[in-house]
């Protein structure tokens, strides 16, 4: 496992990234996953990709991802993003398995931290929700049933470009204004384990990406 190191960014500059990772990947037809952990400045909204933008009103910066799925706010969180052939990843072609495979490391880590997390069930999906937290696939990760980790995939020449968005916090006020609907169903680090600060939490994210062996 390849890991580019954290850094703080402005929203078009975290895609852009991302897109550089996989078409990098692809160029040099990398045979190991490569991740990257980053957090956004100012925060900013990021679309799916076919995703309509009517709902926006301009007060925050918004950006589109190369990945499928709802928007999401970037704000208090740790944003993850790992590029991986599809030949890697056991039964690669299969959508649900690779989510799984992938978000299977973040599982994982949060075990390190005595926190068992699991993957979501699929729900009935309601067209309503602009905002991807408050959906569940059985691909997201979950802790008690509450979401905590909403992530999204694109594939493109034999390589998969998977990134998410872990919680650590949340403006409740400001999510329900922005996307004019009730939030609720999901979960934060800073709710689980209060004691642990994002600084430290990403300190041994970091250490753990750097010594994780696929």
């Amino acid at each position: 496992m390849k890991y580019l190191g954290y850094s703080i960014n402005t929203g078009a500059e975290n895609m852009r990234l991302d897109e550089e990772m996989l078409e990098d990947a692809i160029v040099k037809h990398s045979n190991e996953p490569v991740f990257r952990l980053y957090g956004w400045s100012p925060k900013c909204i990021s679309l799916g990709r076919n995703q309509k933008e009517d709902f926006l009103t301009g007060e925050i910066q918004a950006v589109r991802r190369l990945t499928g799925g709802r928007a999401l706010l970037h704000d208090d969180e740790i944003t993850y993003s790992c590029v991986v052939p599809i030949s890697f990843i056991p039964n690669g072609e299969s959508v649900a398995a690779s989510y799984k495979y992938i978000s299977g490391i973040l599982i994982d880590f949060f075990k390190t931290l005595g926190v068992k997390l699991d993957f979501g069930e699929n729900k009935k999906v309601s067209t309503h929700f602009d905002y991807c937290m408050l959906l569940s696939t059985g691909a997201d990760v979950c802790y008690k049933g509450q979401k905590i980790i909403g992530s999204a995939q694109c594939r493109k020449q034999g390589y998969i470009l998977q990134h998410g968005s872990i919680l650590f916090g949340y403006d409740k006020e400001l999510l329900e204004h922005l996307f004019n609907e009730k939030v609720q169903g999901i979960v934060t680090v800073r709710e689980i384990l209060p004691k642990m600060t994002k600084e430290k939490f990403l300190s041994k994210f970091e250490n753990f990406i750097r010594n994780l062996t696929l």
